[in-house]
Formats: C-alpha cells, structure tokens, sequence
C-alpha cells in the first residue's frame, strides 16, 4: 500500500513549480481571472443590490469548490493554496502595485474585466501543462455558469423573471470564445 503522503508531498511539490512558472503580477492575473468572468456575467444582467452580492458570493464558492482536492491539477492547488495563505495586507499590497484605471461605467467595467481575463488566460495557455490549462479554463467557465445561475433577473421583487437573462448567456458566450472554447452558453446553466 503506498502512503497517503507521498501523493501529497508530490502534489505540494508540482503546485510550487506551477506557482513558480509566473512572476507576482502574472499570478495576481491569473488569480483575478475567475473574478473577471464573475464581472462580466454581472455587468450583463444586473440584479439588484441582493442578486450582485449572491453573484459574487458565487465567484467565492466556485473558487474555493473548483480549487479543492487532491486530485485538482497543479495549477489548481497553486490557487487553493494562495487563497488559504495569503493575508489581507499581502492582497492590499498586490492590488495596490497593479495599475488599474476606474471603470466610469458599466461598458468600461466590462472592457477591464475581458481584458484583464484575456490576459490570465493568455499566460495560462502559455505558461502551463496542458492539463493545468484546461482546468483553468473550466474553472472560469463553471464560475461564470454559477453566477449567471446565483440570481434571477428582471421580475420585481424575486417575482417572475428568469434566472439567467440573454445578456448573461451572451457573456458566457464571449467567455468560452475568449478562452477557445466551443459549446452552447446553455450547456452547463441551470435554467436555462
């Protein structure tokens, strides 16, 4: 029987060497990129002040479920990893070095966030295994199926609407096309 250890050790060891693949601003991206996409399934049907905070708590748990277990890719455990040892002032410091101009409104708001997951994506397929690649792309994809799914849209008061709007489908859309990815923006969206 070999030990439960080694397994671990060895995942340790190749979440390192994929973390270490990416200097501090391209590991900051590639962090951010699973937001990114939260930003652009938002912007694309807005839902009111309690549907935007269930859609970013999305964003949260799609990270958090996506980056789980042993058997998550390196680049995966890399980004668990970070999330569980990284301080609130290690983030600030992170953010803070990163040039970033304020959105002035929605459409800029959704240029940034492609932009900035287009470039994670970018270095993804660039720096990573094949493996890690895919698995980041689907990280992105889930996470922007879980938050077009987090919230109805339109209706008044929770009543009536839908529970992913076309905006979003068509966010989700751009998405998979940015990533290089072929399927339908239905295909993984409950309800839709």
């Amino acid at each position: 029987m070999s030990d439960p250890t080694s397994h671990t050790n060895a995942g340790d060891q190749a979440a390192l060497q994929a973390r270490a693949q990416y200097t501090q601003d391209e590991w900051f991206k590639i962090m951010n990129g699973p937001g990114r996409a939260g930003v652009m399934v938002i912007a694309a049907g807005p839902s009111g002040i309690t549907g935007v905070l269930a859609e970013m708590q999305e964003v949260a748990l799609s990270l958090q479920e996506g980056t789980r277990g042993l058997d998550a890719p390196p680049l995966l455990r890399a980004m668990r990893d970070a999330l569980t040892n990284t301080s609130p002032e290690e983030v600030k410091a992170l953010r803070d070095a990163q040039p970033h101009e304020r959105a002035r409104n929605t459409e800029d708001l959704k240029a940034q966030a492609r932009d900035g997951l287009r470039q994670a994506a970018w270095l993804v397929s660039a720096k990573s295994s094949p493996e890690d690649a895919a698995a980041y792309k689907q990280l992105i994809v889930t996470t922007a199926e879980r938050v077009a799914a987090a919230a109805k849209e339109g209706g008044f008061l929770g009543i009536g609407g839908v529970q992913v709007s076309e905006g979003e489908k068509a966010a989700i859309e751009d998405i998979r096309h940015l990533l290089g990815l072929s399927g339908s923006a239905d295909a993984g969206v409950p309800g839709a």
